[in-house]
Formats: structure tokens, sequence, C-alpha cells
């Protein structure tokens, strides 16, 4: 018999409601024993599922607040299990109280994230849908939480789904064929056997493409604004930032050490710095925020170069060109409101992406926010297809990746089936592992200790 946990589902502050939810067996009993409906002949141990009764909870003390409560019966619950929810006025005050009596009543404090963990093994949920959960409710942008929703529903379940019924009947016909010798059993045919396989192939491929897009959704991306003295990165920062977040002057060098902010542009939370000019200084406080600038440039994972296109480009210009990672660099031409005279053509030579701007009236965030989500990789995400949710789920996609390949190379070598059978029952764990059907307790407590308490 499962105990009945409890725990204040909303956040715990003042708000128009509260929610307390308790699992279990009993779970309609305890919630029974703080619960007086004003219908009196009603009783929620009696109540049908997905129904609701208005009434009061109360303590030993007395009314604590009037309430809703609603029943969700076993299976048909978020857990799989009897569910009760009690929704009063929020408040640390109400809730703690009314928390408190549900513990008096029998049941105990939830660990985090337990609901969803009984939900995962009641199988409600498999591994992926239940991490899902918690990128669901972390999501900060539209796209972000329209992948996690996605991957809730079963997006990648189903892609992975699909990958081990493939593995699955081939490990059957390794094993009849193996096992069975005797029997007048079809040979594996080398070519059919691994067209097979090149499939499962491209579908893992295909996940483990979407990793580091989804990764940049999640948690967004390091990402520094670099350039020479007084090409606009300040004003560009401030631009980003809707505030007036860097000192902008006509002096150069006014910005001596490194001026941070995290910004949504678009899609993509950028955790962004705004640096010092890269140039050679005698000043030694400048000199210093020179050499932060370019610490932070050595870590950024998306670079946003400036350069001020109504002068050629400088000494400075070209040293910098010189150090910037192409494939994650974006080149910033400012200062479009002004003559130009700078050589684009010796930048693109450097940068595939670049985007013209005038930062100080405004003009040119919308090319710079496609050229940031085509540069991250977030542009080929629909919110719609599969995508790997955190490095287990990578890793295990990777693994299982290994091992196709793995049976690949042992197939074009000519080597026994048994050989070969080796290397698909190894991509095949690695997949269960990663729905979470065949797993240890270990990885499952570390998933879940990283839940909220109340899901």
């Amino acid at each position: 018999m499962a105990t009945v946990i409890a725990a204040i589902a909303t956040p715990t502050a003042v708000g128009g409601l509260g929610v307390i939810r308790l699992s279990g067996d009993e779970a309609l009993t305890v919630a029974e024993r703080v619960f007086r409906p004003v219908n009196q002949t009603k009783r929620l141990s009696a109540m049908d599922g997905y129904t609701a009764a208005y009434g009061h909870v109360f303590d030993a003390d007395g009314d604590i607040d009037e309430c809703v409560a609603t029943v969700f019966r076993a299976p048909h619950s978020y857990t799989g299990e009897n569910v009760a929810e009690l929704s009063c006025h929020g408040g640390v005050y109400l809730l703690s109280r009314v928390l408190r009596a549900v513990f008096a009543a029998g049941a105990v404090p939830a660990a985090a994230g337990e609901f969803t963990r009984r939900a995962f093994l009641n199988g409600k949920l498999d591994l992926t849908q239940a991490e899902a959960v918690a990128a669901l409710i972390a999501a900060d942008g539209k796209l972000a939480a329209k992948t996690a929703l996605a991957t809730r529903e079963g997006a990648v379940f189903a892609r992975l789904q699909t990958m081990k019924e493939t593995l699955v009947g081939l490990q059957a016909q390794f094993s009849a064929f193996v096992d069975y010798p005797d029997d007048d059993i079809p040979p594996l045919h080398p070519d059919e056997l691994g067209g097979t396989l090149e499939t499962v192939k491209h579908g893992l491929a295909d996940l483990l493409s979407t990793y580091d897009a989804g990764r940049v959704l999640r948690e967004g991306v390091d990402t520094v604004i670099v350039g020479s003295p007084n090409v606009g990165k300040s004003t560009l920062m401030n631009l980003l930032s809707g505030c007036e977040r860097s000192i902008v002057t006509d002096v150069a060098g006014t910005t001596r050490d490194v001026v941070e902010e995290t910004v949504r542009v678009g899609n993509v939370c950028l955790r962004l710095a705004d640096t010092a000019g890269l140039r050679d200084t005698d000043d030694r406080v400048e000199a210093i925020g020179v050499e932060r600038s370019r610490e932070r440039l050595n870590r950024a994972a998306l670079v946003l170069a400036v350069f001020d296109g109504s002068r050629p480009l400088s000494d400075d210009d070209r040293d910098l060109l010189q150090t910037l990672p192409a494939e994650s660099t974006i080149a910033i031409i400012n200062k479009q409101d002004l003559t130009q005279n700078i050589d684009v053509s010796y930048i693109s030579d450097k940068i595939q992406q670049i985007v013209y701007t005038d930062a100080k009236n405004g003009t040119g965030k919308e090319a710079l926010t496609a050229a940031i989500e085509q540069v991250t990789g977030v542009n080929r995400l629909t919110g719609e297809q599969p995508v790997l949710a955190n490095e287990r789920q990578r890793a295990c996609a990777y693994r299982a990746a290994q091992c196709v390949d793995e049976a690949l190379d042992a197939l074009a070598l000519g080597m026994t089936a048994d050989a070969v059978s080796v290397s698909v029952d190894g991509a095949l764990d690695a997949i269960l592992e990663l729905t979470g059907e065949r797993t240890t307790e270990t990885v499952v407590d570390g998933i879940f200790a990283r839940f909220c308490v109340g899901k």
C-alpha cells in the first residue's frame, strides 16, 4: 500500500489560489479528515474521479479557510494513484496550516519530485516525459515551452519506441538463427540487415542533432559583445537590454570592465557581456579591462563582433577577426546611418553571418535576432519534433549510436551474427536506459532529486 504523501503544489506566496496535493491509496480518506463539504451528504471517499466539492478545510483549532476539494481516482490521475487536491486561498500562513493539518491526519511530506516519480513508477510517464515536466516548469519562452510540452506528450518516447521495436525485431531474428541452427530458418541477409541498422542510425543522429539547440532554449547561451573602442558595443548592449545598461559616450575606452545582463532575443536567452574595447593601451586600468574582455571572449559560446561601418577597418579590427571563431560569431556592421567606408568583403572572408545595424536608432534588431537563432540552431526547432532534454539523454543516445556503428562495422567485416548481435544489444540497452524501461535506482534518484517539492 502506497503511503499518502502531501505537499504544497503552488508557490508558497501570497496569491489568489493555493493547492495542497495528496497522493496514495488512502489519499481521499486522509483528505476527508480535514475537509468538511457544505453538502454534508458528500464524502470524498465516495465521490467519483474528476469531481469536486465545495466546503471548508479545518484542523483541531477550527476552520482554516474555504476550500474546493477535487478527487482523482486511480489509475486515472497524474500519479496513477488516488489523488486529492485541496484548493484554498493562497498565502504562506494558510497553506502551511492546511499542510500541517494534512500531516496530522496521516499524510507524510512528499520528497522532491515524488509525485512525478510515482507517475513514472506507475507507468503513467516514461523517463523522458518525466524529465520534460521539469523542463516545462522551467521554460521561459514560447518555443522552450512548446518543445518541452511535445516531449511531455511523448514525442521523444514515440521516436525511441520505433527504434526499440526495430532492434528487438533484429534480436529476435538473431536469437532464432543462433539458438536453432538446425531448423529451417532463413539466414539474415547482410544488405537487409545493414539497411535496417542504417535507419536506426539516422534516427539517432536526428535526435542527437537537436541537443545543442535544445540546450540553448533551456539554458541560454554565454554571449560576448566585442570590438574596437567606440564602435557601438555599449549602444548595442543597451538596445538588446531595453535599458541604459552600459555607459555610452564618444570617448574611446569608456567601458573598462565587463558589463553583464541576461536578455531574451527572439527565442534565445543571452547571458550577455559588454566588454572593454579591444586595443593596445598604456592605461593600466583600461588594460585590465581589455584582458578581462579577451578572457570572456575565449569562453563565450556566441560572439557578437561589432565594427564601425563608417570607417575603414583598423589594425585592431583585423587582429580581432583573426581570433574569432567563425562558426559561432556574428559580425555586426554598425552605424548604418553614416556614410559607409568599411571593407565588408574582408569581414565576409572570415565570418559567414553579417548583420547591418544602427544601434543608436534601434534598427537592425530583427535581422540580428534571426542571425542569432540561425547560429545557435534554434531556428531549426519547430517545437513539435523530438528534442533531447539533458546530458543524460544525450549520453544514452550517443552510446546507442556508437553501438549501431559497431554493428554496421562488424557486418561490413563479415563477422558472425553473434558479434553483430552483441552491438545491437548494446544499442537496445542504451535506448531502454534513456526511456527508463531499464535503468538503475541511482539514476532515477538523481533525476527526481532535481525536481521541486510538490511536483
